[in-house]
């Protein structure tokens, strides 16, 4: 069996390894894109996957596809994979998994004997965390198209430098037009992941299979008041961007409440506020907002609350407001026949499953444009992810590879 080929000895002692490689040390995880940090973890993957006799391409971003050359080359391949860049203070499982686990999948199908047909491909995308320039999923968004190239090339980090800079100083000098990729590249995209929520563990189910995946609205307001010496403006008299600010972050929180659906999420995540002095009157406040849904009209319904109430804020207490979309995504729904297809093969490997939506959003959901996908969820404790103590068992990993595995190798017959 597959299974049998799988050497988790070795996967967990990568994974480890691949964790002290960080800008700070273990437990805390931190590889922001093109650091010296990423760029060595970068290297240390390839030598990995150039031991497995894959081939290696990276386009002009450094999104890393690794080939295991099939039969019938002609053929659109089967692809898998995640990413190995991590916000600051974060953990060593979140989409590691998804890159290492995808590596040890192609490496169990080898022993085994098995030859594809199709060939079958491991991407490492580039900055799936959004910390270098405040993006989420970067390599797989340009490579569906969902970010043009004109807008990718205005990115700047808190610096103000740009995605050339970084690419550059990453030794990625080619094209931006050749990251874009045309629907169809793909004859199949399945995405390893921890769960990064609880359900799984809570009831002691081994596999999640993914059916839809939740997509973000992000904004960036910036308010305007009139600051003042805290002593000497009444109460009357006062423009405070930052009670403007509560009162918008509290209206976001009602909207995601009152939505209609049960899934809509929303989050206040940035509020700077200036000059920040204990004895000044706030004056300027910079928010930023995540709001997200499976369902696009209950979102919308959020998204024009949102608006309607913090223009209403602003103008009854005097506060400029200018408002700057982040971005609008699509969610994805998953592919009915590999999901199928997932939970077959778990249960044929005696794996309890369970399917389940993708609250948080991943490379799979900017992969829904160019071919069919899912994703497979693994239980991780107590759903903690982003933290140093994240954490996902060898046990539910072995699983969760057995199942890419036997998945990988019914879509490269």
């Amino acid at each position: 069996m597959i299974a049998d080929c799988i050497e988790m000895d070795r996967l967990s002692s990568e994974i480890e390894e691949l964790g002290n490689i960080s800008e700070y040390p273990l437990p805390a995880v931190t590889r922001v894109l093109f650091s010296d940090a990423d760029l060595r973890a970068r290297a240390w993957f390839k030598e990995r996957c150039l031991s497995a006799d894959l081939s290696l391409h990276e386009d002009a971003i450094g999104n890393l596809f690794a080939t295991w050359l099939g039969q019938d080359p002609d053929l659109e391949p089967v692809a898998t994979g995640s990413h190995l860049d991590a916000i600051p203070n974060a953990g060593k499982y979140d989409g590691v998994v998804g890159v290492l686990g995808g590596l040890e999948a192609i490496r169990a199908l080898k022993a085994s004997g098995y030859v594809p047909r199709r060939s079958i491909v491991l991407i490492m995308f580039t900055a799936e965390e959004p910390t270098r320039f405040g993006v989420g999923c970067l390599g797989s968004r340009m490579m569906s198209g969902v970010m043009p190239l004109a807008r990718a090339e205005l990115l700047q980090d808190e610096n103000g430098l740009g995605l050339n800079h970084w690419r550059g100083r990453a030794g990625h000098v080619s094209e931006m037009s050749d990251v874009l990729l045309d629907r169809g590249a793909f004859s199949s995209f399945v995405e390893l992941h921890i769960e990064q929520g609880p359900k799984l563990e809570e009831r002691g189910i081994d596999i999640g299979v993914v059916e839809k995946i939740a997509a973000p609205a992000a904004f960036r307001f910036h308010l305007t008041g009139a600051g003042g010496h805290a002593g000497a403006v009444l109460m009357p008299d006062r423009h405070d961007a930052l009670l403007a600010g509560a009162e918008i972050a509290l209206a976001v929180e009602k909207a995601a409440i009152t939505s209609g659906s049960a899934d809509t999420v929303a989050t206040t995540g940035v509020f700077e506020v200036k000059p920040g002095a204990i004895n000044s009157i706030p004056f300027a406040v910079k928010m930023e907002v995540d709001l997200r849904d499976t369902d696009m009209a209950a979102r919308e319904r959020a998204e024009k609350m949102i608006l309607t109430q913090s223009a209403d804020i602003c103008t009854r207490r005097g506060i400029e407001c200018s408002l700057e979309t982040i971005n609008s995504d699509e969610p994805a729904v998953c592919d009915a026949n590999l999901v199928s297809l997932v939970e077959a093969k778990s249960l044929e490997l005696g794996f309890s499953t369970q399917r389940m939506i993708s609250r948080a959003y991943h490379d799979s959901l900017f992969m829904a444009r160019l071919s069919p996908i899912t994703m497979i969820f693994i239980p991780c404790f107590k759903g903690y992810s982003h933290r140093p103590d994240e954490y996902s068992s060898p046990e539910a990993i072995r699983k969760g590879v057995a199942v890419l595995a036997e998945t990988l190798k019914s879509l490269s017959l």
